[in-house]
């Protein structure tokens, strides 16, 4: 079986993930369903193999835009196809929102569009699929939350270097998000609304 060590590596990585978003959703009330953790999990491991997040097109791998999945899915030529579309999106949008977010900050997009995006294909997968509806309405319902969560899980877990420290500052002094200010006060520097180090 040519798959099996694949396999057996995606398994253990998204076994990995259910745990770390399992220990870290217990700070939030309600925590997610362990169905959505599991499917969540499953999803970053996924995508841990660059041939379900790329797709080559025009002569290029590239990553598809979410603009142009919702386009595919609104042109697909049947239901069944366009479920499968709109999964790919609502999964790509937790997945992009979640781990590269200045990125897309810097080309104007902001964790908005990845909610509107990525909520709304679940948000129409939790009304039209067959199976796993519970977890879609979860997805749906709770995007941001789940978008901070996967972060969370994601986030750099080994020492920091200076350099480390000094990006993840910019990154907060330029974002202002909650999640960096946390983290740098875990590092034990102290941060205020002036700017000003500690």
């Amino acid at each position: 079986m040519a798959n099996g060590p694949s396999l057996s590596l995606n398994h253990k990585l998204a076994g990995y993930f259910h745990l770390r978003l399992q220990e870290l959703s217990r700070r939030q009330s309600p925590p997610p369903q362990d169905d959505t953790l599991w499917y969540i999990g499953d999803m970053l491991a996924r995508f841990g193999n660059s041939d379900q997040l790329f797709s080559y097109e025009d002569g290029r791998i590239d990553i598809r835009p979410l603009a142009l999945l919702y386009k595919d899915a609104h042109e697909a030529s049947n239901v069944r196809e366009r479920g499968l579309i709109l999964r790919q999106l609502g999964d790509m949008a937790l997945f992009m929102g979640a781990l590269f977010p200045e990125n897309y900050q810097r080309r104007g997009l902001k964790k908005d569009y990845f909610v509107g995006m990525g909520g709304g294909a679940y948000s129409y997968l939790s009304e039209t699929e067959l199976q796993h509806r519970h977890i879609f309405t979860e997805l749906a319902t709770r995007f941001t939350r789940i978008l901070e969560l996967i972060a969370q899980a994601c986030e750099k877990q080994t020492a920091f270097d200076d350099g480390d420290v000094l990006t993840l500052y910019q990154r907060w002094q330029k974002h202002r998000e909650p999640r960096v200010a946390a983290q740098l006060r875990a590092l034990g520097i102290g941060i205020s609304d002036t700017n000003f180090l500690h």
